[in-house]
């Protein structure tokens, strides 16, 4: 007999899931019974996936434009009648050193990984209020612990998201919400594939060195990641807040 993680009938948003790690999530809280609204920009996308495990709903949304994500929980809200969990993901922004980014690109990076988080957050927390089991859990990345020197944007607002749900976390806590991050590193996704190629080398030979040299020989599944993510989602986690959790095979070296 399975552990019942008292999802059934939650309701959750989850954003940039039409692929990897936030359709991994999403997929995992409708198993678990949840009824799940996703979002993503790519339109023929995100219906594909919302089609094919059994969302509840989903819309088209680009995270990085200032009226998307309040208009996305609008639409959300009219859908499901209420929101108990918010799972918080984007697209990450273009991979780079510090002095191979251009200045332009931090300000669209910024609206991408910082500003939506937030805006989402602003649009979604008097539902949250309302459940008395609100759930917040915001997809980061190992690197707000230990920089990767090829992402320089994400590894800045990345953090900038950490540490904005760690004094969130405070606020809302009383009133029933928990706020977490998620910090992936070694998960198999295009988005891993993405930072191969930026490194120079080989793509598929670097995700070979990548897999070899995990504590785990091997790489993260992208449902090992929605797991996790149901888990903070749950009733079981109740106690758990404001933390940053690492699915990471055991990657970060450092003691945290």
């Amino acid at each position: 007999m399975g552990v019942d993680l008292g999802l059934d009938g939650r309701r959750a948003l989850v954003t940039a899931a039409s692929k990897g790690l936030g359709r991994a999530c999403a997929e995992a809280l409708v198993a678990e019974g949840a009824k799940v609204f996703v979002s993503s920009r790519d339109t023929a996308g995100i219906e594909s996936a919302g089609k094919a495990m059994g969302a509840a709903g989903w819309q088209a949304a680009d995270m990085s434009k200032p009226a998307d994500p309040e208009a996305l929980v609008k639409a959300a809200l009219a859908k499901l009648g209420g929101l108990d969990i918010l799972v918080v993901n984007a697209g990450g922004p273009p991979p780079g050193t510090f002095q191979t980014t251009p200045l332009e690109a931090w300000d669209a990076a910024y609206q991408l990984t910082l500003m939506s988080a937030v805006r989402l957050v602003y649009a979604s927390l008097p539902q949250l209020k309302q459940s008395g089991q609100g759930r917040i859990v915001f997809i980061t990345s190992v690197s707000v612990r230990q920089p990767i020197p090829t992402i320089a944007l994400s590894n800045s607002f990345r953090a900038a998201v950490t540490t904005m749900a760690k004094t969130l976390s405070g606020e809302v806590a009383r009133e029933g919400i928990t706020v977490n991050c998620l910090a992936p590193s070694n998960i198999l996704t295009d988005r891993i594939r993405q930072i191969a190629a930026a490194s120079g080398a080989d793509p598929e030979e670097r995700i070979k060195q990548m897999a070899a040299s995990a504590p785990t020989g091997r790489l993260g599944e992208p449902s090992e990641f929605g797991a996790a993510c149901a888990f903070l989602c749950s009733r079981h986690a109740g106690y758990i807040t404001g933390q940053t959790l690492g699915v990471d095979g055991g990657s970060l070296l450092g003691v945290h």
